[in-house]
């Protein structure tokens, strides 16, 4: 195992070099040898967009990225001094941490990108840095609202109306909005009775991935392990009058059934043969396990993954304590949830979450949904967050939110603040724009989830022993557990009002919301609830009213023999 583990780390340090050196020389020269005009080298191809412009780009971290034409955008700029003054719009995550060449990040030059907005703002830390400095405005709206309005303008909408955002910081009648710094930007929603508003500048330039595309235009996804927002981009773009740009791996014969977009949207299509599915992933060679159908070896896939997510700190491995959160989270999931649930997780705890379901032995039934556009299989760590092993299906993401819209039994979430009422804080971690997160996804998924869990430290930088299979705290930390949070992502009030089941995991202890609060559930062995859970918290805790509170399982905290089933786990 361990001599495993080694060659698979060092394979990866491998990969990771090379596929860095590669993303860092793209050739903005080349085209292939065909008649068609539209196929372009990617200097060329980016050229097309115009100063002033509205851009939608695509991908999640570095999954389904653009990276050639996001590169050549920014080396155009600096050589040229055009297209400036763009707005640029991504829904998801798009940005690399300044860690990776070829994202969102590339275009986050002085000048060339004076307004972006997105649903996740933190991976961005180019543009978090500009608007810091003051000179780039900053917007932030549900990644699903953005989906869903590039949908809408691909139809010749300007907005849409839904009750995502309500009772949030997204709703001008409890926080700043689309502002992430208020004040500064236009407003992008607006109160509509008993729902919210919500629109984006007309996008006017789209600049987007797919694996392939025929000599006459077609663009296709066959072999894709995401589909994101490229045909809403594209569409929004050709209906507004503007431009669309695509690059793809290769040429390949025309196939009627499978295209994906009509040649008719395509402005310029870039042949970059050394494009990635995602990090160190190339199109040309994708692996079967990230693909629809495509079988392969699942627990190699993870292991690579693993080491790959080792060498890039990008998954760290769980602490002992984590492991505890994660199984007794994976404990209510089994109380409160139902074998045939769709579900969908967030990023870092609640992907160990997921971990302990399938492991706890009942995962098999569940159908696991990203908000990428997958549809089934098992969520990928780390790195690869948002695609998944073995998926059942793929769909652009404003599909999948729209099927979140319908189907959405229970959703596990991260949190960064919870509150006395029981509002949970995931965006803003500090002031300031380089402290910003955004949303993501996570406004429509509590929206929409007929039952939330939430995970999530009850103190930061505390020190906790575990021995015996007890817990200790040896000393208290900050509390996480406030009288108020600092933003409201998640509003309590509103899931009250729409009968949600919503129960808050810590290491230490596990609530539920009531119309009192935040309620006391159960706690680890070894904690006292007076002492560590009532004195440790800056929110007022609400004992039950029965004055019982149930302790964490023997295997949740030692991890031996650990099962879960659809019998109930825990105290209604």
């Amino acid at each position: 195992m361990f001599i495993n583990e080694t060659v698979n780390t060092a394979i990866a340090v491998v990969k990771l070099l090379k596929w860095k050196r590669k993303i860092s020389n793209f050739n903005y020269s080349y085209r292939p040898d065909v008649e068609n005009t539209k196929f372009m080298c990617a200097r060329d191809a980016v050229a097309l967009i115009p100063d002033n412009a509205c851009l939608m780009g695509m991908g999640m971290t570095v999954s389904a990225r653009p990276a050639i034409l996001w590169s050549a955008i920014g080396d155009r700029y600096k050589k040229t001094g055009s297209p400036k003054n763009l707005t640029v719009i991504t829904a998801g995550g798009a940005g690399a941490r300044g860690k990776i060449p070829g994202s969102v990040e590339d275009v986050g030059l002085k000048g060339l990108n004076t307004e972006f907005i997105s649903g996740h703002l933190e991976t961005a830390r180019a543009q978090l840095a500009l608007a810091e400095a003051g000179d780039c405005v900053l917007g932030v709206l549900p990644q699903g609202v953005i989906a869903h309005l590039a949908e809408a303008q691909g139809k010749g909408e300007e907005y849409i109306t839904t009750k995502v955002g309500v009772g949030t910081f997204m709703d001008p009648r409890v926080g700043a909005g689309s502002r992430v710094i208020p004040g500064l930007g236009e407003q992008l929603v607006e109160v509509d009775g008993d729902r919210l508003k919500y629109r984006i500048p007309s996008v006017n330039a789209a600049v987007v991935i797919a694996p392939s595309a025929d000599i006459e235009g077609n663009i296709y996804v066959k072999e894709a392990v995401i589909y994101s927002e490229a045909k809403e981009a594209v569409l929004a773009a050709k209906r507004n009058g503007g431009v669309s740009i695509v690059t793809v791996t290769k040429i390949i014969p025309k196939d009627e059934s499978a295209i994906y977009i009509k040649a008719e949207y395509i402005d310029a299509i870039v042949v970059n043969p050394t494009n990635d599915i995602t990090g160190t992933v190339e199109q040309r060679k994708p692996w079967k396990e990230l693909v629809p159908g495509g079988g392969g070896n699942i627990e190699k896939a993870r292991a690579k993954i693993k080491a790959l997510n080792a060498v890039l700190k990008a998954d760290p491995e769980r602490s002992e304590k984590d492991l505890i959160l994660a199984r007794q989270a994976a404990a209510v999931f089994s109380e409160i949830s139902q074998p045939d649930a769709h579900c969908v997780i967030g990023y870092g705890l609640p992907q160990e979450v997921s971990r302990q379901i399938m492991q706890g032995g009942i995962g098999d039934k569940l159908t696991f949904m990203l908000e990428t556009g997958i549809y089934g299989g098992t969520p990928a760590p780390g790195f690869f967050f948002g695609l998944s092993f073995n998926p059942k299906k793929l769909m652009s993401s404003s599909e999948m939110f729209h099927l979140v819209e319908k189907n959405l039994d229970i959703t596990i979430l991260g949190t960064l603040q919870v509150d006395e009422e029981g509002n949970v804080n995931v965006s803003k971690k500090g002031e300031g724009a380089k402290n910003y997160i955004g949303p993501g996804g996570f406004l429509n998924l509590v929206a929409n989830a007929g039952k939330i869990i939430f995970v999530g430290a009850f103190m930061a930088k505390s020190r906790i022993r575990i021995k015996n299979n007890e817990l200790t705290v040896l000393e208290p930390g900050i509390p996480k557990f406030v009288k108020r949070v600092d933003e409201i992502t998640f509003s309590a009030k509103e899931a009250l009002k729409a009968g949600k089941e919503v129960y808050y995991v810590t290491h230490l202890a596990a609530f539920k919301l009531s119309e009192r609060g935040l309620e006391l559930v159960s706690v680890a062995p070894g904690i006292d609830v007076q002492r560590d859970i009532i004195e440790n918290s800056e929110a007022r805790i609400n004992l039950p009213e029965d004055g019982m509170v149930e302790i964490y399982e023997e295997s949740v905290v030692s991890g031996k023999n650990f099962r879960l089933n659809w019998i109930n786990s825990m105290r209604n």
